[in-house]
């Protein structure tokens, strides 16, 4: 089974987009990734908001909560392969959430999902966003 956050964990210093691959929809332009533990423990805590656009990926986790938080979330649960098992969306301060078969946890700004059709059973993927996409060299000329 293929980790759909490998780019993500290989590339860390480059920057990445999430996308729906039923959809072809950009879910996030700008994804944070919170892989290690310290990062995971964290998450958005400490923050005011949450630009749109962005996406925090916490891996590997299954749960969460809001505890603290001061603005809602909106919430997708995905397994290694990149499906989404669980979707929630505008989840309030204070909560906990989670989904047993989740292998990551992708928050996003409240009001996300509510754009995005995002369903149970979509496959989600990580590009490389649009400014690291390196250009092909130019074509040399002949005669």
């Amino acid at each position: 089974m293929a980790n759909f956050l490998l780019p993500l964990i290989r590339y860390a210093d480059r920057s990445f987009e999430l996308w729906n691959t039923r959809t072809d929809r950009l879910i996030a332009q700008s994804v944070i990734p919170a892989c290690e533990s310290d990062a995971r423990r964290k998450g958005l805590l400490g923050r005011d908001s949450f630009a749109k656009g962005s996406a925090m990926v916490i891996a590997p986790s299954n749960a969460i909560h809001t505890f603290f938080m001061r603005f809602p979330i909106d919430v997708l649960f995905v397994r290694r392969n990149g499906v989404v098992v669980k979707v929630r969306r505008s989840i309030p301060p204070w909560r906990a959430v989670g989904a047993l078969w989740a292998y990551a946890v992708i928050e996003l700004p409240a009001g996300t999902l509510a754009a995005d059709d995002v369903r149970v059973g979509d496959v989600l993927t990580m590009v490389a966003a649009r400014e690291e996409v390196l250009e092909a060299p130019p074509l040399a000329r002949v005669g």
